[in-house]
């Protein structure tokens, strides 16, 4: 993995120069010899994470085969390359193309070779408020799916599927199909409507959730 060769004073000053507003994004890279989508990772981990999202790891930075799998598949589907790289925590844009190359030339992606303990959390059984809770937690904090297997001690894989289903068909998606919910056809018009009810309440809180980040990043795209 190669090293930022900006420190964190830099990063911070780059910054600065983008909250003022007085500089061009063509001004501010030229001054610190930086690229957009590299200023635009920095504004983003700054935004939901502070100084310490900025600082650079002492340590290789590792990924399993899943994440790899999942980064690409996010970009193929339309994510762009600050998203992608921000949600990932991926350490540089080069890294992403890589991956991408691999993956569409039908190569293999593979773990990282190197001391995948903490990266690689194993899945486990979960219930409905237990998946809610995290894609919650997830998409509070832009998509980053790491972070957010290592607060649950969830595996990666677990939670990028939860979430794809989150947005394809919304939070009924995350129930549990196998046997431990009634069929539509055998409630009652009650029951019905307190499901209905509850399902509009978790779509809205998951949406809320989500808004967050995503004001973040057109807050980035109106001011580039």
């Amino acid at each position: 993995m190669a090293r930022s060769r900006h420190s964190i004073e830099q990063k911070l000053a780059a910054l600065r120069m983008v909250e003022e507003e007085t500089y061009t994004w063509k001004e501010i890279m030229e001054a610190h010899n930086v690229s957009e989508n590299t200023l635009r990772v920095w504004k983003v981990k700054f935004d939901t994470g502070g100084i310490d999202a900025l600082k650079e790891s002492r340590t290789w930075r590792h990924y399993t085969k899943e994440q790899k799998i999942a980064a690409v598949r996010d970009y193929l589907d339309g994510a762009t390359t600050v998203e992608v790289l921000s949600n990932h925590q991926i350490s540089d844009g080069s890294v992403l193309r890589k991956w991408i190359k691999k993956y569409t030339s039908h190569s293999e992606l593979t773990d990282s070779r190197k001391g995948m303990n903490r990266a690689m959390t194993k899945g486990r059984k979960t219930t409905f408020e237990e998946r809610f809770e995290i894609v919650k937690y997830c998409l509070e904090n832009g998509r980053n799916y790491q972070q957010t297997a290592e607060q649950y001690q969830v595996s990666y894989g677990q939670i990028y599927g939860w979430v794809k289903k989150y947005d394809t068909d919304g939070a009924e998606a995350l129930l549990d199909r196998r046997g431990r919910t009634k069929p539509e056809n055998e409630l009652s018009e009650e029951e019905k409507l307190k499901r209905r009810i509850r399902q509009m309440e978790l779509e809205n809180e998951l949406l809320r959730a989500d808004n967050l980040f995503l004001k973040k990043l057109e807050e980035i795209e109106r001011r580039s």
